[in-house]
């Protein structure tokens, strides 16, 4: 049971009740999330973007969602991204051992280590280390490296709203409801 209500979605101001209707599911994160409705607009063409428009492949993202979910306890965004991981190409394999987390499984190539070692650090300590930021450098775009800290961030987030309120935990809308939101830029 949340420790504050969901947002009245009929009391919203124009624009974030437009946000929300156009939403393919009604799911409680964003219920939660609209009881700040200017955050809730700008936040879900954020999502959006980090979900429809980054360089970096939707494995790499999902694997850096799940590895923000298991890191920060953030149960609703672990249920809600295991079918989107692998509906991205994510493996069992890959997904079991960040529930661990271990970043340094087989199953992840050079490229997935690297960016999984830049997201930790980021996760962790805030400012990741230099050692990590040359090892992404030499796999990822500058603006790959943006991509990923930016994901860790928003996922953070996240977690901190849905932990911290309690939000009911939503059965997964999987990778449908992934291609819905690519539309709502």
């Amino acid at each position: 049971m949340p420790l504050i209500p969901y947002a009245d979605t009929a009391a919203l101001p124009q624009d974030a009740k437009e946000r929300f209707e156009a939403l393919p599911r009604k799911l409680n994160i964003f219920r939660m999330w609209s009881n700040a409705p200017t955050m809730f607009v700008s936040g879900m063409r954020f999502g959006g973007n980090i979900l429809a428009r980054q360089k970096l492949g939707a494995d790499l993202r999902e694997l850096i969602i799940l590895l923000v979910a298991r890191m920060e306890g953030g149960t609703y965004e672990w249920v809600q991204h295991v079918p989107i991981a692998e509906n991205a190409g994510c493996t069992k394999v890959q997904i079991a051992a960040l529930e661990k987390p271990d970043i340094e499984d087989a199953s992840f190539d050079t490229r997935a280590k690297a960016c999984l070692k830049l997201s930790v650090e980021v996760i962790r300590d805030v400012k990741a280390s230099e050692a990590a930021v040359e090892e992404a450098k030499k796999h990822f775009s500058p603006q790959e490296i943006v991509e990923i800290i930016m994901t860790c961030g928003f996922y953070m987030t996240m977690a901190r709203m849905t932990e911290t309120l309690r939000v009911d935990v939503d059965a997964p809308g999987g990778a449908a409801i992934v291609e819905e939101l690519k539309k709502l830029r």
